[in-house]
């Protein structure tokens, strides 16, 4: 278990379009100072820059996707994928400047962000890392579905889910969470969508990034019609279980439990998190021991090629 916070050991940058807004974004993420925690700088044309703290408090929308931020101003949509990524990669700290209003969508999943990540490193930091302890079990309930905190040793996701599709089922991910597992079972794995809900969702100006290079689409015969088929077999569960991890990433501090779901959803995962952090009597904040370091090193720069609307780091 990492003890101590740790940031990113260069800037990266990413390009890419929003899935729901179609626009292209340009993104970085910066490393920062132990206690700073994922923040999001939103830039307007005229300069003016906008702090939003990636934390569940700042959550203003799970309608799709999760929105932190004043949805009729100043907001980042779509940052489950890449909160993912940071929370399942041991970031703690990081500042992410953004000229947008979403995410871009990359490969649909977060492997893209996870592999700039690894290519950057992380540095330690002295700071010691906050943990969010699961004393008792916390149950929320909606439409049918149930999520729920449990005590664990460690911080652990088993998701199921359902639908009346032929494509999907019912589909089971159960894992301990570290960089390796999300690495290689979870980080892959692409949003998905229907293709009965297609209109419907662009005369909303939703989806209209979404493509068959970033997306799982399901056709009206109930079969996948992406050319290259599946990543995993049961690639979408695994995409909610990548999912639940982002929105988990929003506690504040490194969840040490169970979560458990089953045909949840961002507002499920949101309700359960609010529901856990409210009840005082079902967690505690504790800190791990801090120990003397030697000041730290300070990790040189790294510059790769970026292919096209992939990352650059610098």
């Amino acid at each position: 278990m990492v003890t101590r916070q740790q940031t990113i050991g260069a800037r990266i940058g990413f390009e890419g379009v929003g899935v729901h807004s179609g626009a292209l974004v340009e993104l970085s993420l910066h490393p920062a100072e132990a206690g700073t925690g994922i923040v999001f700088h939103v830039f307007e044309a005229s300069g003016l820059i906008h702090e939003i703290a990636a934390v569940s408090g700042n959550v203003s929308s799970t309608d799709l996707s999760t929105i932190v931020g004043d949805r009729k101003g100043a907001h980042v949509a779509t940052i489950e994928h890449i909160m993912a990524a940071l929370y399942a990669m041991d970031v703690d700290n990081v500042v992410v400047q953004i000229d947008g209003r979403e995410i871009p969508i990359m490969d649909g999943g977060s492997d893209v962000f996870v592999r700039a990540i690894e290519q950057a490193g992380v540095v330690t930091q002295r700071a010691s890392r906050r943990f969010l302890r699961v004393l008792k079990p916390v149950r929320v309930e909606l439409n049918g579905g149930f999520a729920e905190y449990r005590p664990y040793e460690g911080t652990r996701f088993e998701v199921e889910i359902e639908f009346a599709n032929a494509a999907i089922g019912r589909q089971r991910f159960a894992g301990d969470l570290s960089p390796a597992m999300f690495r290689d079972e979870l980080a892959r794995a692409r949003t998905f969508g229907f293709m009965k809900d297609v209109e419907r969702l662009w005369a909303s100006g939703h989806a209209l990034g979404s493509s068959l290079e970033n997306s799982v689409v399901i056709g009206d015969d109930e079969t996948v019609i992406n050319p290259g088929g599946l990543r995993f077999v049961d690639e979408f569960v695994r995409h909610k279980t990548l999912d639940a991890v982002g929105d988990q990433a929003l506690a504040g501090a490194r969840v040490l439990g169970c979560y458990r779901s089953f045909r949840g959803g961002h507002r499920l995962n949101a309700m359960a998190l609010e529901a856990l952090v409210a009840d005082r009597s079902a967690h505690e904040f504790i800190e791990a021991p801090s120990r003397r370091m030697d000041p730290i090193r300070q990790v040189p720069l790294v510059a790769a090629a970026a292919p096209a609307l992939g990352p650059q780091v610098l």
